[in-house]
């Protein structure tokens, strides 16, 4: 039978507040437990494996399974991060590379070149739609991977919202593209965005329209996830809902709605949409 786990992001979890102290590592991971997820993602270059080796002990302690984020900045910086995410039995390393070709047809060796480090590797890998990155862009992506079939995404739709400024109601031309990248994608990530907005909160009564086109795009990935795997395959789906700069703040600083309690409910849309699908 098909299985449905839901991530926490371990970087979701950082409260940059202006004054209150930032909960330790210790703390984040409790909380996350208590809040019913299977598993936490953590964010890391090459230059900061020695720092998250010293939280492996906290999966353990916590029984949360591991997801990495990798943000290689050279081609060579991938495979450590790799052997890191071997050594944390991560589910996948997800990238978000920092090598970034203007020209689409220069950005296939380095996707083959990260695809083949990775089997030697014997770790599963995906990348990500997200923007500043090697799929910086919807065009861009589109045309690489069908340039690379076999290429698999995580699917970060906020940053090609932002990406194409996109307007309600979502266009046939842009579903269409958004279709094709739910087709290549094993992984989703829990953020909504708005055109000139890359998180919002979800609460607000004029978010409302957004809030539903990022549900509808997540019971579409989701159907067309379970329709192309097999019985025994699992689906995460990463919560990622940023601290500031990603969260609006007020003249003070301080985040205009309570980033934890949304992670938790968009944690329960994608149970009831795992349920409906």
């Amino acid at each position: 039978m098909q299985k449905l786990k839901i991530y926490q992001s371990l970087w979701g979890m950082e409260q940059r507040h202006p004054v209150k102290k930032e909960p330790t590592d210790e703390a984040k991971f409790e909380t996350i437990k208590a809040g019913g997820f299977d598993g936490v993602c953590i964010d890391l270059t090459a230059s900061e494996i020695e720092q998250f080796k010293a939280i492996q002990p906290l999966f353990q302690n916590n029984e949360l399974e591991c997801m990495v984020n990798a943000f290689p900045y050279q081609l060579d910086e991938l495979s450590p991060i790799l052997d890191l995410a071997k050594e944390f039995n991560a589910c996948f390393v997800n990238i978000i590379g920092g090598v970034m070709p203007i020209n689409y047809r220069d950005g296939i060796p380095v996707v083959r070149r990260w695809m083949d480090d990775a089997k030697k590797a014997e770790v599963e890998i995906l990348f990500e739609t997200h923007r500043d990155s090697i799929l910086n862009d919807l065009f861009y992506t589109l045309q690489l991977i069908d340039a690379v079939p076999e290429m698999k995404l995580c699917a970060d739709l906020s940053h090609f919202v932002v990406d194409r400024e996109m307007w309600t109601p979502i266009n046939k031309r842009d579903e269409g593209y958004i279709n094709s990248i739910l087709d290549r994608s094993e992984c989703f990530q829990g953020r909504v965005a708005a055109r000139g907005q890359i998180q919002i909160q979800l609460g607000f009564a004029q978010h409302q329209v957004w809030v539903e086109v990022f549900k509808n795009w997540w019971k579409e990935g989701i159907k067309r996830w379970k329709a192309r795997n097999n019985n025994d395959a699992t689906l995460v789906f990463l919560c990622e809902l940023g601290p500031p700069a990603y969260a609006i703040t007020d003249e003070n600083q301080l985040e205009l709605s309570d980033r934890w309690e949304e992670a938790l409910l968009i944690k329960s849309w994608i149970e009831s949409i795992w349920n409906e699908v």
